[in-house]
């Protein structure tokens, strides 16, 4: 699927999720917690995250914001409609092994990173475009972030999607990824056979 028919499938992957649960101020255990951060007019790229100069943080359970107008504004980022940056942290778990893909449409730049390994760069300012990458995955607690910024007023965009060994192309929803038993431990898993970004 290129890009092109991936945006045709947006408007199905939004109804998943209700699109107004995205960017609340409540934690979630869950969830992502993204840190905000503003950002100098001239930035082109994801600059570096100082924590200490976050300026507040949203939550959810999934990065569903389709390409839009920059003018609706980006759900959680209140009277900031462009130069901001969001880093966003979370865990999820796998339970059925396997080959697992990722894939990240984004405008402006986005980074995907799981257990601290670069999956996808779509970085710098550019219109609405998606990366895709793939690896095995054992079962176990996987590290995610995705770090995101919307340069100059245009068009915005954040969606990342999942493909699973027993599903199509969705939205990835850390709900979907929890460990079966409520009292699990978290064990570390392991990806290997890691398949970078491709072009969609």
């Amino acid at each position: 699927m290129r890009l092109a028919a991936f945006l045709l499938a947006l408007p199905l992957l939004a109804q998943q999720t209700p699109e107004y649960t995205f960017g609340t101020t409540v934690s979630s255990s869950a969830g992502l917690e993204g840190k905000i951060y503003f950002l100098d007019p001239r930035t082109e790229l994801l600059p570096r995250f100082d924590p200490k100069r976050s300026v507040g943080s949203i939550y959810t359970t999934s990065l569903n914001v389709p390409p839009q107008s920059f003018e609706r504004g980006f759900p959680g980022i209140t009277n900031r409609l462009e130069w901001f940056a969001i880093d966003y942290t979370g865990r999820f778990w796998i339970e059925n092994p396997g080959l697992y893909a990722f894939n990240l449409l984004s405008d402006d730049g986005a980074k995907l990173w799981i257990n601290d390994r670069l999956l996808i760069d779509n970085d710098g300012t550019h219109p609405p475009s998606a990366l895709t990458a793939s690896a095995r995955f054992t079962r176990g607690a996987y590290r995610l972030r995705v770090a995101y910024f919307q340069g100059p007023a245009n068009m915005l965009a954040l969606v990342l999607s999942v493909r699973t060994p027993e599903s199509a192309w969705r939205l990835f929803r850390t709900d979907d990824f929890l460990p079966r038993a409520v009292d699990e431990v978290w064990t570390p898993g392991h990806l290997s056979a890691l398949k970078r970004a491709e072009n969609w």
